[in-house]
């Protein structure tokens, strides 16, 4: 049942084969990607009330949003996995500036998540095929390419999803889908260093995020679950939230809000769940289905808890097999396309 929900949301079989540090912040508020819609969608951080839509669907080309995150100018950055790249949006009013990552650059193919890393430069999932099955480094004040940060099946990386920098080591943690684990990279050079975690098969373990325990925590897609390992060692801990806990089904990306509570979408409910932030046990439904319009609830992002890190370099002020990926559930091939093709 579950791969029929993938299909109907438009799985992918793809081939193997800064600007300014005096920038005013975001307004505190909860950004929800709406995948189906090609929008991000801004609610009340506290209450969950729909605020309004904050980038409007298919600004600046816009064509399936998966990751996004706040960047060291303030700005916003998403990911247009349709359309294989980065596009940069003004962090208070949404309005599009322009295209940061250009189409393919670099190889980007099927773009899940993205993070700026310590050095204030910019890194990508890129996963639908052998050759972009890597994390790719772009300028971060530029957008231009740099290099392949984690080459193309390093460390056995089989399609990547989630990444982030560690909070304690400053490396570089990926998890990679077809191989159900989370692979750890020097956070300097790229070079593998080891296998930090192992899912169970067939999990499809996606986005993941360091909790502010330290702890690594871990959304495994097909499980419905949330997996907790320790941060240092790499050692599970516990399902911090239960399978099919609250009635979570397809699970996104774990983030912890303000209040240090979790925070999830659910992809095949098009809900935004909240858990405890200690426990892990279920709170309440913070964004019912269909709030504000969301179709395809998918990444989440709180205004006030930018993932940067904390020693991120920002610059001085400016004027100016066949593979199909948890990501492409997010991603090429969705209802929206097959509806344009009738």
């Amino acid at each position: 049942m579950k791969l029929v929900n993938f299909c109907r949301l438009g799985l992918q079989f793809a081939t193997l084969a800064v600007f300014g540090c005096l920038a005013p912040q975001a307004e505190a508020a909860l950004l929800v990607g709406s995948f189906n819609n090609d929008s991000i969608l801004r609610y009340d951080d506290i209450t969950g009330e729909f605020v309004d839509v904050f980038v409007t669907s298919g600004s600046g080309g816009l064509n399936g949003p998966t990751g996004f995150t706040i960047g060291p100018d303030n700005n916003l950055y998403v990911l247009s996995i349709l359309n294989n790249s980065v596009l940069r949006y003004d962090g208070q009013t949404g309005e599009f500036i322009d295209t940061f990552v250009i189409s393919g650059s670099g190889g980007l193919a099927s773009p899940q998540d993205l993070v700026f890393g310590p050095d204030g430069n910019l890194y990508v999932t890129s996963t639908s095929t052998a050759a972009s099955n890597s994390v790719l480094r772009y300028d971060g004040q530029t957008g231009e390419f740099i290099d392949a940060f984690v080459p193309p099946g390093s460390g056995g990386v089989l399609a990547p999803f989630g990444l982030s920098f560690g909070p304690e080591d400053g490396n570089l943690y990926v998890s990679s889908v077809f191989t159900d684990n989370v692979l750890r990279y020097d956070g300097s050079t790229g070079e593998f260093i080891d296998i930090f975690a192992t899912t169970d098969t067939g999990v499809f373990p996606g986005g993941l995020n360091f909790g502010p325990d330290g702890n690594l925590y871990v959304a495994n897609f097909l499980a419905d679950n949330i997996a907790r390992y320790n941060g240092t060692t790499g050692e599970f801990i516990d399902f911090f939230v239960a399978t099919g806990s609250g009635g979570i089904d397809g699970p996104v990306k774990p983030v912890f809000g303000p209040d240090n509570n979790l925070y999830i979408s659910s992809l095949n409910t098009n809900q935004v769940l909240r858990y405890e932030g200690q426990t892990g046990a279920f709170i309440d439904t913070f964004i019912p289905s269909g709030r504000g319009g969301l179709d395809g609830s998918g990444f989440l992002l709180f205004t006030s808890m930018s993932d940067l890190p904390k020693n991120v370099s920002i610059p001085e002020p400016s004027s100016g097999v066949a593979l199909f990926t948890l990501g492409a559930v997010l991603g090429a091939g969705k209802l929206k396309s097959l509806r344009q093709k009738a």
